[in-house]
């Protein structure tokens, strides 16, 4: 007999497959307790995203349906309104399948969050208040009207990569501890473990933007505080920031206590740390061009991870050769 709600089974399945991709396989491995609420933030977060991302729905119109999701997460309510409006003028717009379907079942996602027990709820009401105040201050920098334009410094990248993804490891470090008894190492503090989560997620954020650092200029973004001709220096400098948020991230999941957990949390790090590795590897032009894992890459790291994340000795190995 299955463990999953109603709500799970209806937005959980072939949808969150089709818009989380690779971190679909983390969810999937989650332990029961974890699964529904983190599988919920998620396909909201990822509504957010799309609302934000479809530049083809005037800015202001973007800019006016975030600010009424974020006010809909925080206070409750139905959602009629904006559902509406995401029918006829997102949905439309989206050349993904998966993505219009999201905005499609944007009421259903909103009826789900009102099943959540109370702490569940306040957790993910306040990770998706900071995602969504992240993505409408993204619309604002990045006008999209053809002028290449910069963060102004070392704060504005450090602040958004945490509004983004810092407070995702924040978040996760809540619902272990309240949802999950036992899964966090009793050595170490939830505070600790909600400081190392925050720098995984920074760090994986700064793989994202490393990583589409060509995509992003040519579409006149660009998350490094640099001057185009300073762009390669900078991006290594980041590069060296990344692998000591990953550092973190290491440290984050060798004092999960609870193996299924352990896992589950390791493959975005692994297959970070792999990305990393790959981009350190290649030259400014391939860099440029964007630079990605193999399929096969990933088959290879869930494989050794099944093995490896059995111990924080074993993950800790699997990690230092995708690092080399």
């Amino acid at each position: 007999m299955s463990d999953e709600t109603h709500h799970e089974r209806e937005l959980g399945g072939q949808l969150l497959a089709a818009v989380s991709r690779s971190f679909y396989l983390t969810l999937k491995a989650l332990p029961k307790e974890l699964r529904e609420p983190i599988s919920l933030a998620y396909l909201l977060a990822r509504t957010a995203d799309t609302i934000a991302d479809t530049a083809s729905v005037d800015v202001v119109v973007r800019l006016d349906s975030l600010a009424q999701y974020r006010l809909l997460v925080k206070n409750g309510g139905e959602g009629d309104k904006l559902a509406k409006m995401l029918r006829e003028q997102f949905c439309p717009k989206q050349s993904d399948d998966a993505e219009r379907r999201l905005m499609e079942k944007f009421a259903d996602g909103i009826a789900w969050l009102q099943t959540m027990k109370p702490r569940p709820l306040a957790a993910i009401q306040s990770v998706l208040e900071h995602i969504i105040d992240g993505q409408m201050l993204d619309i604002r920098r990045f006008p999209s009207d053809g002028k290449l334009r910069r963060l102004a410094n070392e704060t504005e990248l450090d602040d958004y990569t945490w509004l983004v993804a810092g407070c995702v490891g924040e978040f996760w470090t809540q619902l272990c501890a309240s949802e999950l008894p036992g899964s966090l190492d009793p050595k170490v503090t939830t505070e600790q473990m909600q400081a190392w989560g925050a720098r995984m997620g920074k760090g994986l954020q700064l793989i994202n933007i490393l990583r589409d650092i060509g995509e992003d200029t040519r579409n006149g973004r660009c998350y490094l505080p640099c001057e185009l001709e300073q762009l390669q220096a900078e991006w290594r400098h980041w590069l060296r920031t990344c692998v000591e948020h990953l550092e973190c991230g290491l440290s984050y999941v060798k004092h999960l206590a609870h193996g299924k957990l352990r896992y589950a949390t390791a493959l975005p790090l692994l297959l970070g740390i792999q990305t990393l590795s790959k981009m350190r590897g290649e030259t400014w032009e391939e860099v440029m061009k964007g630079v990605k894992i193999s399929r096969l890459d990933v088959a290879s790291i869930l494989a050794q991870a099944m093995i490896a994340c059995r111990n924080p000795e074993a993950l800790e190995r699997l990690y230092r050769k995708l690092e080399a």
